[in-house]
């Protein structure tokens, strides 16, 4: 059974930073941020426009045939010529973009991607694949000058649900399918993907797919990768389409190739992915402990028992504080079961003992805890955290605004590293920008997910900028932290992707045979070297 097809929203999206332009900190706001943080301007930097930007004609025109799937309009190719990162709404901010493309293709099927690719192939066009434009590692950009122009592909009107399995709870669904709308179009069948990113409003299937995004569980199915069941993608090779099957031990898996591609081997264009039935029973509750050690233990603990909270997310105290979930200086464990069937309080109680065991204590400290544990927030703390959660974008770039450094960034390693990678991270990258800047930062931590053999923890970190300079100080700082991440073994990404800002930490990670085999795909499904240039493999 098809999909209808979705409509559009009345809201502008923001072209230079994060989400809707009307939920942006005003100006007021930026300024309150930035006098709780020394070292920032004392006025907000202005919103950028694209006027400002001179952009010039295109390098490049589309032939008749493929006219009317292409814009050259200022607007739409400065909205498609940067991610959200920090580094990108800063360049925005100080009026360096970097290179924007020539053209937006807009394409709504398969053979017209497949047009697209040989017409760029044709002409030496770079073509990046680009879905909601929420990459924060550099992942839809073009840079460098190999190429004599670039085409951004924006799938999103590729948007719909085609199909759906009710008895197989499953469905086809196309690539440029932004989260909301993928959710709108199941919810009348009675399913749901159950991914949800943190920037679900504003990503796509194809995205999460390509970038092997990790979503709403903090145990079990986490990363997109538990939901495929096959894929289709358009190559300038031809195009792949794997079968759909429940599982598979035939070989190496050619979904496996795609997965975490970012768009250096082909297009996707639509998937068969793995639903479920929409959770009915909820509960969910905050501990708070006085030692972030002991939380760890708990946390391990909760990993390796059979309890598979949905959510299961650790902050230490300055996470906590920033997002209103403790004032005492607690580090905070926000957990969240759920259940299409049955009821989750039963779970959730035997988790807080486990937690108790372990030195926690029910409730953060911002309201106390409800007693009402089947609401979907139970305590006030989970609330908190969670409006936080999906405010904190939008304050980053205010404080963006002001100059600050305010930017995150995700790994995971085995939990006999999890420890000493945490504190070294806060200690050598807090040094780093204090020698840098004279002022101290802050550099908090979560947990975002958690396996039986280890976490992924996720970095907040907080600090001066240097006017005029605060890219190439980020960089630093990043760099400082990759640093610590490669000598403790941990990912250089777990969920955000390797993109362009990862690739350095990627090309030592991965073991040098696999690089051979990849260089051989990447020649063999794109020969003429016009997909997404500079992501994965040169």
């Amino acid at each position: 059974m098809a999909g209808t097809t979705p409509q559009p929203t009345s809201r502008t999206r923001s072209w230079w930073g994060w989400g809707w332009t009307d939920a942006h900190p005003d100006d007021a706001e930026c300024t309150a941020m930035g006098a709780l943080l020394p070292g920032t301007l004392s006025h907000p930097l202005p919103v950028p426009r694209v006027g400002d930007l001179g952009i010039g004609s295109p390098a490049v025109e589309a032939p008749q045939s493929l006219a009317h799937l292409v814009t050259a309009n200022p607007a739409d190719r400065a909205a498609h010529a940067m991610g959200k990162a920090y580094r990108d709404v800063m360049r925005a901010l100080r009026g360096r973009p970097g290179r924007i493309p020539d053209l937006v293709a807009r394409p709504t099927d398969d053979r017209e991607v497949a047009d697209l690719l040989d017409w760029a192939g044709d002409r030496q066009v770079a073509v990046v694949p680009y879905g909601g434009g929420s990459s924060v590692t550099g992942g839809v950009e073009y840079r460098g000058d190999a190429h004599r122009a670039v085409l951004s592909l924006d799938l999103t009107a590729m948007g719909r649900v085609l199909e759906v399995d009710a008895e197989g709870r499953s469905a086809r669904i196309q690539a440029g399918t932004l989260g909301p709308s993928l959710e709108d179009q199941l919810r009348p069948h009675g399913l749901t993907l159950r991914h949800f990113p943190q920037s679900f409003e504003f990503s796509t299937l194809g995205g999460w797919l390509a970038t092997r995004a990790g979503g709403h569980y903090a145990t079990g199915r986490t990363h997109i990768d538990d939901f495929v069941q096959a894929m289709r993608v358009v190559t300038p090779a031809g195009t792949s389409e794997s079968w759909r099957l429940p599982a598979s031990g035939a070989g190496p898996s050619p979904d496996r190739l795609f997965l975490g591609s970012e768009g250096s081997l082909g297009v996707i264009t639509e998937a068969w992915v793995r639903l479920q039935e929409r959770p009915r029973h909820k509960a969910s509750a905050a501990v708070s402990f006085s030692d972030f050690h002991d939380a760890l233990r708990a946390v391990r603990a909760l990993a390796q028992s059979d309890l598979s909270p949905a959510n299961c997310r650790l902050l230490d105290a300055g996470e906590a504080a920033l997002s209103d979930a403790s004032r005492d200086g607690s580090a905070v464990l926000v957990l969240g079961f759920e259940s299409a069937d049955e009821p989750v309080t039963a779970r959730l109680e035997r988790a807080l003992d486990l937690a108790r065991s372990h030195g926690g204590r029910r409730g953060g400290t911002a309201g106390g805890a409800t007693e009402t544990l089947t609401a979907p927030d139970g305590d006030a703390a989970v609330g908190a955290w969670r409006s936080a959660f999906l405010r904190m974008p939008y304050l980053r770039d205010g404080l963006a605004r002001m100059g600050a450094v305010a930017e995150t960034f995700e790994t995971a390693a085995t939990w006999d590293r999890i420890p000493g990678l945490i504190d070294a991270v806060r200690t050598e990258v807090g040094e780093a920008a204090l020698k840098a800047t004279g002022h101290p930062a802050t550099v908090n931590c979560r947990l975002t997910h958690v396996y039986p053999d280890g976490a992924a923890p996720y970095f907040t970190v907080l600090a001066a900028g240097r006017a005029g300079d605060e890219i190439a100080l980020w960089d630093d700082l990043k760099a400082v932290a990759s640093e610590v991440l490669h000598r403790h073994r941990a990912t250089i990404t777990h969920h955000h992707a390797v993109g362009r800002d990862h690739r350095p930490g990627y090309d030592r990670q991965r073991p040098e045979p696999f690089a051979l085999a990849l260089r051989a795909a990447k020649g063999a499904l794109d020969p003429r070297g016009i997909l997404n240039p500079g992501v994965l493999v040169d």
